[in-house]
């Protein structure tokens, strides 16, 4: 596996990892499996619904108008859960944009469309082929839509001195953190960890008092919650860049 280097609007420097082209059509055959299934259900219906109209015109308006999702799986689910469809949740990959910033929905739209000469009218050739002679492991979709697939199992770090890990689904309390700078937060963390280890809440205090002045905040939340709360938002915020 290849690295992507990113640097964001923020002038933060973040580092993912490329996945392979192994782990690419793994999570292609995970969604055409799920496609199946519905195709298959679909199928049952239409014989439900022969049965009990007995119009053709009519079992294949209502078929036509069901199957229609499935048409558009790859882009509603893009689109929808972060550039992730069930098999790449499953496999923990996503689409990102090279130059680290959100991916809109029209890149997903390039990519969804693009499908029909990477994949279907070539048989997959001509994507496998893309991905494997790109450098950044790119099918003609992505490299039209200036996007990237990369793997979230390890999740890096501006710096293991400066952020931590959040869940995906964490909610952020301060949404002005991102004032803060990577030399501020890098201060914070280090005089916050040497503070808990040495159980000097006298210097906890003083620390939440100087981040609270900063940031304009009044909150209710312990010393130790409120700065561990700071640094977690700032990392979710840099994240999202």
């Amino acid at each position: 596996m290849s690295n992507l280097q990113v640097n964001t609007t923020q002038n933060v420097n973040l580092s993912y990892t490329i996945v392979s082209i192994g782990e690419r059509i793994l999570a292609f055959l995970i969604d055409g499996f799920i496609l199946y299934i519905y195709a298959y259900l679909v199928g049952l219906i239409a014989d439900a619904i022969d049965f009990a109209f007995d119009d053709q015109w009519t079992t294949i308006g209502i078929v036509s108008l069901i199957f229609l999702p499935a048409m558009s799986y790859s882009l509603v689910m893009h689109s929808l859960f972060n550039g992730r469809t069930v098999g790449k949740m499953l496999l923990k990959i996503r689409v990102v944009r090279l130059d680290g910033s959100p991916v809109h929905w029209s890149n997903y739209l390039v990519r969804w469309m693009l499908r029909l000469v990477d994949i279907w009218i070539f048989v997959g050739s001509i994507g496998l082929l893309s991905i494997l002679f790109s450098e950044r492991r790119q099918r003609v979709g992505d490299a039209a839509a200036g996007t990237v697939v990369i793997s979230t199992k390890n999740k890096t770090k501006v710096s293991h001195t400066i952020l931590e890990e959040v869940e995906e689904a964490y909610s952020p309390v301060f949404t002005n953190v991102t004032v803060l700078s990577d030399k501020d937060v890098r201060l914070i963390k280090d005089t916050y960890l040497i503070a808990q280890k040495s159980h000097d809440f006298k210097t906890l205090k003083t620390l939440r008092d100087k981040v609270e002045s900063l940031l304009g905040t009044k909150s209710e939340l312990y010393d130790k919650q409120y700065i561990d709360t700071v640094l977690k938002d700032y990392n979710y915020f840099t994240q999202q860049l």
